[in-house]
């Protein structure tokens, strides 16, 4: 609602804030009413029109209540067309910012027929737009939006600020025919039936049809509008009509009304009918051939669309064959009446799904064993509304439905016919097969698994089947422990069931074959244990160029080796992870996995002696892992996993390390492990005066050198030498750390240090 101040502020504000970037509809109030009609709102050659008119107010500045407008590129739905108003046709145009009530001034007659139309009396300030047609089609139809300074507040609740478009043939007595009345009824389209739900004042009125309240940018000057609205009517081929367009202010001039005609929209109109909609309860039912109905007299040409898109056909009818589609599609069709008039029309549809209802079977007991049964129908379905009927024809025509449905008797078995109907009158029929059973079940085969869950305590779990052998599709199948447990229905068992006897277990299962027909019939369950020996996992080595052979016993049903051989054994060539699947006569299954490893013979070999003290020394064999899987030895012979030795005594080795997956060859290595003293003490007392190398070990011809730290050689001498006394050049050197080398004959050179202490 827009009052005095705040209008004003706001026209204010809104006028240089948004003014610049604001699009607003353009009146013309220059046109006359044959323009009007002739050029704007016909503007085709499928009726002749003439007899024009145009009242309204006559406004002291010249101002008509009539107008042509255009939406000047702004956001109004309408290019152009025409405008009739309560008030000046000129205060239509936006922005939004005050009250249209132009009437005010001078207030001028309403119409009588607008309130016979509309049950109104006292109607004022009316505007008429009127003319006389003869159309070449047989309906007419044009687009309208009504618009109201009456939407705000709870106005729409109270004031019927109302228009009618009014038609009837020339020469009739008949009343007006409304033309302007909501869709697929009978009310009149006015404030107070097109609204919104106004929240302690009235209830929403159609509201699908009311379009927005109107903010202050908009390109109209009007609180509120309805969406595009067609007005249409058949009408006879060559007969005079004259057709009357009027709007009115109800009860007093305040708050403006007007209707906006769209430009070229009053036109011939093909009629394909209402649209079939989900919304609106009426759609076509999936499958449904549907045939459209353009046709028209005299020479005539046609074109069909699909959604917008010419689909090439060009007769009269068109029949849809995409007729399961459940989105919606819009049909239209132009048609080209004698090469001046182009007449179209569209229909919006969808296809619903059809029900669900499927094919069924009934079982029931004969307990006597007469042959005849009686069925309860009705337990074929879980849903509502399903009618039964004894043939295919009485299905499809509604006729002769089977009236007891709960004690349908039957001698053979036959057939009936179960249809439903969904709330789109879509309709299913399926069958539903009546079948006589007896309670007599035949013995059944053992139910037999391997136990091959790890445990072999002659337990697995059993998939109990829902299906008996020798018994009708169909029927409830139910398991228990005991035969009183299947009599009372106790304890039913779950599937899978795992077995609580080992080995062998008798359960009981117990078939329904309809109400209180049941058989009892015991099945065995049995537990095959396969648990082959010398069947673990290993682990084998494979040296590079070999063929190992992988192997398990004979004996068994069937081989399958994860290299596709299906013998006992195969033969490999390179690393990896095999298996063998086998089975024994009761189709149980063991599976071997044999991990073969590439191997390779060590290379680089050396050692790391630790010490060179008496039998303390400690050995690290050092080498290259290529791969294998390794021993190692001092003397070529005896050999211990770890490549470390301690307690070793001085003397010469040959140390030697062997691949225990036999891969050749097995490299060997000379060492020497030396004994001698890691300090001395060369103060003459007899005690540790000197250094030598112990035990007499060395060959002939090795020479030791000795050095300080800075690698000055200070003493070297030979292997027949008693040693170092503890001078260089006659002048005994301090205490230190001093390292020796030893030059053996065969060309090794070993290397340590020792100690001076004085």
């Amino acid at each position: 609602m827009k009052s005095g101040l705040q209008v004003f502020f706001l026209s204010v504000v809104l006028f240089f804030s948004e003014g610049l970037n604001a699009q607003y509809i353009t009146i013309d109030e220059s046109y006359t009413a044959q323009q009007l009609v002739q050029d704007i709102l016909v503007n085709s050659g499928c009726a002749s029109v003439s007899n024009f008119s145009a009242t309204g107010g006559n406004f002291n500045d010249g101002s008509k209540s009539y107008a042509y407008f255009t939406n000047a590129s702004s956001s109004f739905p309408f290019t152009n067309g025409i405008v009739l108003a309560t008030g000046k046709a000129s205060s239509a145009q936006g922005p939004n910012t005050y009250i249209s009530d132009d009437g005010g001034s001078m207030a001028w007659p309403g119409d009588p027929d607008l309130e016979q139309a509309l049950g109104l009396n006292n109607t004022v300030n009316r505007t008429v737009l009127e003319f006389d047609f003869i159309p070449q089609t047989d309906k007419i139809s044009f687009d309208y939006i009504f618009a109201s300074e009456e939407y705000h507040d709870n106005a729409q609740c109270r004031y019927s600020d109302g228009f009618a478009f009014l038609l009837k043939k020339i020469g009739s007595t008949a009343p007006y025919q409304n033309l302007a009345v909501v869709p697929g009824t009978t009310i009149p389209v006015k404030v107070t039936s097109v609204h919104p739900d106004v929240p302690g004042s009235c209830a929403a009125q159609n509201e699908s049809y009311f379009g927005s309240y109107n903010d202050a940018n908009h390109p109209t000057n009007f609180n509120g509008q309805t969406v595009v609205m067609t007005a249409q009517s058949d009408v006879e081929i060559g007969q005079a009509y004259h057709i009357k367009l009027v709007i009115a202010d109800e009860g007093n001039f305040r708050y403006d009304s007007a209707i906006f005609l769209k430009a070229g929209s009053f036109q011939s109109a093909v009629d394909l009918g209402p649209d079939r909609l989900i919304a609106t309860n009426n759609p076509y039912c999936s499958g449904a051939s549907v045939t459209f109905n353009a046709a028209q007299s005299g020479t005539n040409t046609y074109k069909w669309f699909k959604n917008g898109i010419d689909t090439g056909i060009t007769t009269p009818t068109y029949t849809v064959t995409d007729n399961t589609n459940p989105n919606m599609v819009t049909y239209s069709v132009e048609v080209t009446i004698n090469g001046t008039c182009t007449s179209s029309g569209e229909i919006k549809i969808q296809f619903a799904d059809l029900p669900v209802l499927a094919n069924k079977t009934l079982v029931q007991c004969d307990d006597n064993h007469d042959g005849i049964s009686v069925f309860n129908l009705n337990n074929a379905y879980s849903i509502s509304g399903v009618t039964f009927f004894e043939t295919f024809t009485n299905a499809q025509n509604n006729t002769n439905p089977i009236q007891n449905t709960a004690a349908y008797q039957n001698t053979v078995t036959s057939t009936v016919y179960a249809k439903v109907s969904n709330a789109y009158g879509c309709v299913t029929i399926a069958t539903v097969t009546l079948q006589i059973a007896n309670n007599s079940i035949p013995a059944q085969n053992d139910i037999e698994e391997c136990d091959q869950d790890g445990q072999l305590d002659g337990e697995t779990s059993f998939t109990l089947p829902v299906q008996l052998t020798g018994i009708p599709a169909g029927l409830t199948v139910s398991y228990f422990a005991s035969v009183a447990d299947a009599v009372l229905q106790a304890n039913p068992l779950s599937s899978p069931y795992r077995n609580t006897t080992p080995d062998l277990q008798i359960i009981y299962a117990r078939v329904i074959n309809g109400p209180d027909c049941y058989g009892i019939v015991p099945i065995r369950l049995v537990v095959h244990t396969f648990n082959p020996p010398y069947f673990e996992d290993v682990t084998v080595g494979i040296c590079s160029g070999n063929i190992v052979t992988l192997s398990v016993n004979n004996g068994f049903s069937t081989y399958t080796w994860s290299n596709g051989d299906t013998d006992a054994q195969t033969d490999v060539s390179s690393a990896g992870i095999y298996s063998v699947e086998v089975t024994n006569t009761d189709g149980c299954k063991a599976v071997k996995e044999f991990t073969v490893q590439a191997s390779a013979p060590a290379s680089d070999i050396d050692a790391v002696i630790e010490e060179f003290q008496g039998n303390a020394n400690t050995v690290l064999i050092t080498y290259t892992d290529n791969g294998g899987n390794y021993v190692f030895s001092m003397d070529g012979a005896n050999y211990q996993n770890s490549p470390y030795f301690t307690n070793v005594p001085a003397g010469e080795y040959t140390i030697s390390v062997k691949d225990l997956n036999g891969c050749l060859p097995t490299p060997s290595k000379v060492i020497y492990v030396l004994d001698y003293p890691a300090f001395f003490t060369p103060n003459a007392d007899g005690i540790h005066d000197i250094w030598a190398i112990r035990n007499g070990q060395l060959k002939p011809g090795t020479i030791i050198s000795v050095f300080d730290r800075f690698g000055k050689l200070i003493k070297q001498f030979n292997s027949n030498s008693s040693g170092w006394d503890g001078t260089y050049n006659g002048q005994k050197l301090p205490s230190d750390d001093y390292w020796f080398t030893l030059d053996l004959s065969n060309g090794n050179i070993i290397k340590g240090h020792f100690s001076l202490k004085r």
